[in-house]
This record gives C-alpha cells, structure tokens and sequence, in this order.
C-alpha cells in the first residue's frame, strides 16, 4: 500500500521573502499584495501580520489602515513557484524518489520503500519539518494511504507533524472541511449552501447526483481522497539528474526478469557515471506499472561508487520489496545523488593493504534500515557538549583531538542533569551527591578543571564558569560532575552541581 506524505508551507511567500532580503525586521508584520486592475488584497500574510487581525483576502487598503507598521511586497508567483522547485529537489534527494511540487504551497511525495531509511514515518516527519524550520520554513507534514488525506490534513492540523495508521484514512478524514477536498471555491460555497459541511456527510451521497449536479471532478476528489480512485504522482526530475529507462512492449513482473533488466539498467548507468567522472551515492527504482501506479525503491552508499556489481547487489537485495501488480511497464533508475570519482587502481593481491574498507559492510546495513550509522570526531570547543560531532563512518579525519590533560568520560549526555551535593565553596569536591534517587558518597575526587563559556560566540557566556570533578563513590563507580560558577562570583552561575558523564 503506498504511503503518501503531503508538506504544506503555511507563510511559504513571506518565508522566501525574509529569506530574499535579510533587513526586514524580524518584528515586522509581512504582507504579499496581489493586484487584478485596480484591485489590491492580501495574498499571503506572516506570523505577525495574522496576529494583528490581517488575512489573506483582505483589501491592502484596509490592512494598511488597521497596521500602519505593515511591511507590503508586491506578489512574484514565478518566484515563489522555483522557490518551490527547488524545495522540491532537495526532499528529492534526501527522502523519496517519488516527489513532485504541490503548488502553490506544498510538496507531496510517496515514502513506500524509502521511510526505513530515516528510522520510520514518525522520526521522518519529525527530522523534515524540522530541516525547514531550521531554514526558516514553518512547516506541516503528514503520511497517509492517500494524497488527498494528506494533503487535507497537512492543511488542518495544527501540530507540525502526524502519522495516519495505514487503512484508518477514512476516520482521519472524515471530520475534514470540504475546503480540504481541492475543488474550486465556486463549487465549495454551493456545497455548503446544500447542507454539507464535512468531506464524511459528502463521501456518504450516492455519485450519480453528486456527478449530475457538480461535475465528474466532486466525486473523483472525493473517491480520491478515500482511496477509492487511484492518484498517480508525477516525479520531479531535474535535467543534472542521471537516469536510464527500459520500456517493455509486454509487462514484466517475475523477480528473475527483473533482476535481469535492473542489472542492463546499471550497467547502462555506470557507463553514464564513467563518462562524466562521477560515482553515485544514492540510486533510485522507479518502478511503472500498468494500472498507472508507481513504485520506488532507494538505496543508498556511504562514498561515491560505479562498480556494476556492488551496486547491482544492492538493488537486488531489495526486488523483493517490489509488488509487479498486475504487470510492470517500464523501469527507471536515477543516480539521484552523484559525486566526483577518478578512476583508481585496482591494488594488486601481492601486495599487502593494512586499510580495511568497510564501505560495503555500511552499505549493507544502511539499505536494511539501519539508518543512523556515524562516528564520533572531535570539535574545537572548550565546552564539553559541543566538543563532538557526528560524522560519516567513511569522512577523512578531521584533524581536531580531544584534550589529553584530563580524562573525559566515556559516556557523555546530551543534557547534563542536576544533582544535589553536600560540598565546600569555593574549590572543594562534594562530600556526596543525589542522581536519580539514590545518594552516593564520595569517597575520592580530583579537582576541579575549570572550564569557560565561548563568550566570544554567545553573549549570554560572557562570565560563565563551570568547575569539573572526577568522583568515585563506595562502590567504584567514576563519575564527572561540574558546579555552574566559580564559588564566588554569582555572575558566573548558579551553583547548582550537574552530572555530565560516566566512566568506564
């Protein structure tokens, strides 16, 4: 059953402009004016705008009068359509090989096959919206069996992000207004002077007079929406993409057949990557079949390759996840996600070769969904937390190192915790902490290792001091703990202790 996930861009036009001109105060209400002749209204409005009473659709005369402060652009249909390409692309390359643009204000895209890769639907939707967000894009998502679901809810929720169980769309959608269902205003305003109110009251009429009264397009909105009717998405494909086709006069569907031609297909797509220098990183299946429906499978590389065979293996591995239906009309494979490859020398079996490549091994364990593979490389920063990074397993070393002067924990946290002490100010250890419940006696300790804020990044570090023990209780167990401030000065914070890390 295909998983569809619809993105909606609540202030997408105001979104591009503040991204287009950085000196329009953040604080500043932010309006788009269309114009029709002599007529002028609201096209789309900010946070700030729709705070102070303005709406889309209000006369700019008006707006201006009630907000003085307002700040008016002119509306650019063009440019927020690219803006939107190119938001297209991108998700394209990091979530789906099935996304097209959803104008004029969303992105719609179809995660069967493709989800396992960022950990599941929930830390999928969870990790995109919050990509936007960290662009400047407010965004919503929400998976569905359908488009039309999605992109109903995607529009009514409130919430950034929800997962609709597969087979409960009908009750999810159900209580959905009838603006949701795509249809023309027109349509809508008569709709609702009929008696209707939600998609339930209208998906439970008989079609005939739907269809008489209002047209084929009622109804098929409607079954659409439901699942009643198939919606096909028309992938976006940029022209820097490298793809190959192979068309059959008659449907294919046994896997032996398709493991045939997929192997034709990379054969052909690695002749294109070694005319152009290139290695691929993240390949994609598009998969036509002949009731108009598409399938897609994605599989991934930590480093660029084009060896026919490894990638081959990799596509293989997952033809088990494709469903011919009643037939299988064209395959595609796009190398969605290419980088610069030189040609190698293969080193010869004479030789002894001390470097172990376990590019293959994350391969594997990547494209069985095993998505968060990474390694740890140092930061140059004085405050523990930020000291540490996550990198690719395959990334060249980054030439940073962790201090030597002072043991670090082998289990740092993300958040330290905070724990109560009995302890002598300024400079002395606790004489005992309180971590989750249980108390702990110090039986010794070693410091403190004063640490600084990064005043010259954050303002708010300016005096900051942290003062770091090594403990060890009754029973053995090394722990790192900090007092926030120098004991003396309340400027430097708070005196509360903290727990950061454990030891081995």
């Amino acid at each position: 059953m295909p998983r569809v996930v619809s993105v909606f861009f609540p202030t997408l036009a105001t979104d591009r402009i503040r991204r287009a001109d950085p000196s329009i105060p953040v604080e500043t209400p932010l309006v788009v004016v269309a114009r029709s002749g002599s007529k002028r209204w609201l096209s789309a409005v900010d946070g700030n705008a729709a705070k102070l009473g303005l709406h889309v659709g209000m006369a700019a005369a008006k707006a201006q009068a009630l907000v003085q402060s307002v700040h008016m652009v002119d509306a650019d249909p063009a440019a927020d359509l690219a803006a939107l390409e190119r938001l297209t692309l991108w998700t394209l390359s990091q979530y789906s090989p099935v996304v097209a643009a959803d104008p004029p204000d969303g992105i719609v895209m179809d995660t069967e096959g493709a989800d396992h890769l960022q950990g599941g639907e929930e830390l999928m939707l969870s990790g995109l919206v919050n990509r936007f967000r960290a662009r400047g894009l407010p965004a919503r998502a929400v998976v569905a069996d359908t488009w039309g679901a999605a992109y109903g809810l995607a529009r009514s929720i409130t919430a950034e992000a929800k997962v609709i169980p597969a087979g409960k769309t009908a009750d999810a959608v159900a209580r959905l207004p009838l603006s949701t269902l795509r249809l023309n205003a027109e349509t809508i305003s008569s709709l609702r002077m009929l008696g209707f109110k939600t998609v339930g009251e209208l998906a439970a009429m008989p079609r005939a007079p739907l269809t008489l009264r209002f047209g084929p397009e009622t109804a098929r909105r409607v079954d659409q929406m439901f699942g009643r009717v198939a919606e096909p998405i028309d992938p976006i494909r940029c022209p820097e993409i490298i793809e190959v086709h192979r068309d059959f006069a008659e449907p294919i569907g046994a896997a032996e057949t398709i493991a045939k031609y997929l192997s034709r297909l990379v054969t052909k797509l690695c002749r294109e990557l070694q005319a152009k220098g290139l290695g691929v990183r993240r390949t994609d299946l598009i998969v036509h079949r002949v009731d108009n429906t598409i399938q897609a499978l994605r599989a991934g590389t930590a480093k660029p390759v084009r060896d026919v065979g490894w990638l081959t293996k990799l596509l293989h591995d997952r033809i088990e996840k494709i469903d011919p239906g009643f037939g299988i009309e064209k395959l595609s494979l796009a190398a969605t996600v290419v980088e610069p490859l030189d040609d190698r020398q293969i080193a010869s079996n004479l030789i002894d070769d001390a470097t172990v490549d376990v590019g293959a091994f994350i391969d594997v364990l990547g494209n069985r969904g095993t998505y968060r593979i990474y390694r740890m490389a140092p930061v140059a920063s004085d405050v523990p937390e930020r000291s540490v990074q996550r990198i690719s397993p395959v990334a060249a070393e980054v030439g940073q190192t962790w201090p030597s002067v002072w043991p670090r924990p082998v289990r740092l946290m993300d958040r330290p915790e905070l724990i109560e002490v009995m302890a002598l100010l300024p400079d002395h250890p606790p004489v005992w902490f309180t971590w989750r419940g249980k108390r702990r006696r110090v039986k010794r300790a070693d410091g403190p290792e004063r640490i600084f804020g990064e005043w010259w990044q954050r303002t708010s570090e300016w005096a900051a001091v942290r003062d770091y023990f090594t403990v060890e209780d009754e029973i053995g167990e090394r722990y790192w703990i900090y007092r926030s401030g120098d004991g003396v000065d309340a400027d430097t914070g708070s005196y509360r202790w903290y727990i950061h890390g454990v030891f081995a």
